[in-house]
């Protein structure tokens, strides 16, 4: 998996380098703002912080001062340990983190070494073991394959773990928000 390494991250920073963002309702835009400026200011405190610990920072653009909206530009972090919030915290915006692992079971373990479990994604061209990966080895309350983690009201979406408890959407989401009433009569 190294040996590919460079060649990702290369590949990688160049995809992110040319994502836009900005008002929403823009189809060139890819991303808006975060709902609020506090959560933007934790999401640069967790990528600071890992900076400052020996991430490395691959690719950064530039938090605008002059915009309306809670922005925060697209960062790919690389060299990432256990120990650093990008490793350790959720990370609530368009932030990348590449953590390159030795095999498939050390990605897994890689994967699941955490105490959340929102979401969860296996990119592969081999469909079966993806889906094998996704269905029975990730600890995760959504996962898929070959595509990122998104919420569809026919599909129940929560996190497991510190992620959250319980699910919203589809049927088993509606049971979620149902009160079952009991009346005993003698």
């Amino acid at each position: 998996m190294k040996s590919r390494l460079k060649e990702f991250e290369k590949l990688f920073v160049e995809g992110m380098s040319k994502i836009r963002f900005g008002n929403p309702m823009d189809e060139n835009v890819k991303y808006g703002p975060l709902a609020r400026y506090d959560l933007r200011d934790n999401l640069h405190r967790q990528v600071e912080e890992s900076i400052n610990m020996g991430a490395i920072c691959l690719f950064k653009g530039e938090i605008p001062s002059d915009s309306q909206g809670a922005f925060y530009p697209a960062v790919v972090l690389n060299n990432v340990k256990k120990g650093m919030p990008a490793f350790d915290e959720e990370l609530f915006g368009p932030v990348a983190v590449i953590i390159s692992a030795e095999d498939e079971r050390d990605a897994i373990n890689i994967a699941n070494d955490t105490c959340y479990g929102l979401g969860a994604a296996v990119f592969t061209t081999d469909i079966e073991k993806g889906t094998r990966i996704a269905a029975k080895e990730l600890n995760a309350g959504a996962c898929a394959v070959n595509d990122l983690v998104r919420s569809d009201p026919r599909m129940p979406f929560g996190g497991i773990n510190r992620s959250g408890y319980g699910c919203e959407l589809s049927y088993y989401g509606m049971k979620e928000f149902v009160n079952v009433k009991s009346v005993y009569v003698k």
